[in-house]
């Protein structure tokens, strides 16, 4: 593969997140999207024609292909470390939808199998590559709220079962709303805060059957397998705290919520579920006696991104013998929080996290998505 020319991506799980990382892959020029693989090939063509891309087929037909550099793992949790392992005995170096594995140990066996092998690992979430979450991580860098000192998130709604249409994978070991939306929350406090230490929490499943009620599918009822609302206390090893709800069982919906308090000021950062949005800061009333808060918004650079900006960057970083962002090791100690969080579910005790975590690295914004750089 040149050094002077797009570095080439292979595409594995046609489903409904595809649509999204497509869009952006194959409108960034120094990524080049050669083909898109899944068990159903139909929709892999499907997905393809859509796109742009000139191939389609099954997995093995990505892992086969010369001109993939970097896979694109976008299938369902539980399939996450065999679909990387796959790819990276394949020699190619692996993009992976969050989790990284629903298990630590999967996890583990996936980054030593690419250490080994000399290949890297991203793993989203990499909305924390966005302008809202780099202009909070600067923000406080500055001291623009003092010395941070604790958080609270939350992420409530009824569920995915009411607008997924095959949601079964969803309310199953891997999944739930602390595995599937956790990683936004939890992945962003690392970004802020840094590594963690311990966690507690507790949780309940509201519904043990759910009825799928849009698509083809509508009216089938499947099992619930995991907590569908949790609630999590994290410590951080810099001394900060953090508290958050995770729920699909709330008729009200709240969602987006990133609130950080510091000794000077609170700050309010958008959805990290996107990558953009105001980050704002508040260090009370004018007046000083509880009335409304005064809010600035904090200066952010315009950067336009989407899902893929990891993939993006990982190509970069290859190319320039940079460590990339989103890396596995970051994944990693995500996951080590949220598999701790449930197993204080479960026991009803604190537990302390086997895994910990260096510096994590800005995000360069004087450079496009969309400038070609290869």
């Amino acid at each position: 593969m040149s050094n002077h020319s797009p570095v080439g991506v292979g595409l594995i799980g046609a489903g409904n997140i595809s649509d999204q990382y497509l869009r952006s892959l194959t409108s960034f020029p120094d990524l080049r999207v050669h083909i898109v693989g899944d068990l159903d090939t139909g929709r892999a063509r499907a997905q393809a024609d859509k796109h742009g891309v000139p191939r389609s087929g099954t997995a093995a037909d990505v892992l086969a292909h010369d001109e993939v550099g970097i896979v694109v793992n976008l299938t369902i949790p539980a399939a996450h470390a065999d679909v990387s392992s796959r790819a990276l005995a394949a020699g190619k170096h692996v993009w992976s939808e969050k989790p990284l594995a629903i298990d630590r140990d999967s996890a583990r066996s996936v980054l030593d199998q690419a250490a080994a092998a000399g290949l890297r690992v991203g793993v989203a979430p990499d909305t924390v590559l966005g302008p809202a979450v780099q202009t909070a991580r600067r923000a406080l860098a500055r001291g623009d709220i003092g010395r941070p000192l604790s958080a609270q998130t939350v992420m409530q709604y009824a569920g995915p079962d009411a607008w997924h249409p095959s949601p079964e994978f969803l309310f199953a070991k891997g999944a739930g709303p602390l595995f599937d939306m956790g990683p936004y929350y939890i992945t962003t406090l690392l970004n802020l805060f840094g590594p963690a230490e311990r966690v507690a929490a507790v949780g309940s499943t509201g519904r043990m059957v759910r009825t799928i009620r849009t698509g083809d599918r509508a009216g089938t009822r499947f099992d619930v397998t995991v907590p569908t609302h949790v609630s999590a206390l994290i410590q951080f090893a810099a001394g900060g705290i953090s508290q958050s709800v995770f729920s699909f069982d709330s008729p009200l919906t709240r969602v987006g919520v990133v609130e950080i308090t510091g000794t000077e000021g609170t700050m309010v950062l958008p959805d990290p579920n996107h990558f953009s949005g105001d980050v704002k800061i508040t260090r009370g009333s004018l007046a000083g006696d509880g009335g409304d808060p005064v809010w600035q918004t904090v200066p952010s650079a315009d950067v336009a991104a989407g899902r893929g900006l990891g993939v993006l960057d990982m190509a970069r970083a290859l190319r320039a013998g940079r460590p990339h962002i989103a890396t596995g090791d970051l994944a990693y100690h995500a996951l080590d929080i949220l598999t701790s969080i449930d197993e204080s579910v479960t026991t009803g005790e604190y537990v302390r996290l086997s895994s910990s975590l260096d510096d994590i690295p800005y995000v360069d914004e004087s450079i496009s998505a969309f400038e070609a750089t290869l």
